[in-house]
């Protein structure tokens, strides 16, 4: 049995839920979300809990329960606490700022690097070398992180370029130079 999908979803006060056949709508107080779901799991609601059903025990069917019932309370999160990304920037004269809505970035190129944000995420620049992305869906906030870090990927000689927050980037040494005799 899975363990994941057999774990009954929470759903918090305030969190409005439709299940319209395979069509999951969460509505909370951070905005709603819409997905479609395998047309083979089923979704039910009883109180104020969701229960995700699989057919058969079958290894695909297994493999979606616990990917079904991950989904669905990634959007109760979404809509009711939001998921946000820290990116942090590193090297000399690597900086971003927000203008408008829109996050500007100086990363060593000949030319400012510009990223306009998806529907539903914003983007927040507390310090010039720091970048909070924020929005519902854990999926698209994860994928703008993703994106912008690879406008500037970490390197491992000198530890430049935009790094997640937390991350251990692998150093390596540079060349010695050997004398030859």
């Amino acid at each position: 049995m899975s363990r994941i999908g057999r774990k009954p979803i929470p759903v918090p006060a305030g969190v409005e839920i439709n299940i319209d056949g395979n069509n999951v709508r969460v509505k909370g107080p951070k905005g709603e979300l819409v997905r479609s779901l395998h047309p083979e799991m089923t979704i039910s609601q009883e109180d104020n809990m969701l229960h995700i059903q699989r057919p058969t025990d079958a290894s695909s069917h297994r493999a979606l329960h616990g990917l079904t019932r991950a989904l669905v309370a990634n959007m109760v999160q979404g809509v009711t606490e939001g998921y946000s990304r820290s990116l942090e920037i590193k090297g000399v004269g690597y900086r971003a700022a927000l203008q408008g809505r829109k996050l500007v970035m100086q990363l060593g190129y000949s030319h400012p690097v510009e990223i306009d944000p998806p529907e539903g995420i914003e983007f927040e620049v507390p310090a010039p070398t720091k970048i909070i992305v924020r929005g519902t869906d854990k999926q698209v906030v994860g994928e703008t992180a993703a994106r912008i870090r690879r406008q500037r990927p970490p390197e491992p000689y000198n530890n430049k370029g935009i790094h997640y927050e937390g991350e251990q980037v692998r150093r390596k040494v540079g060349k010695t130079g050997k004398v030859a005799k």
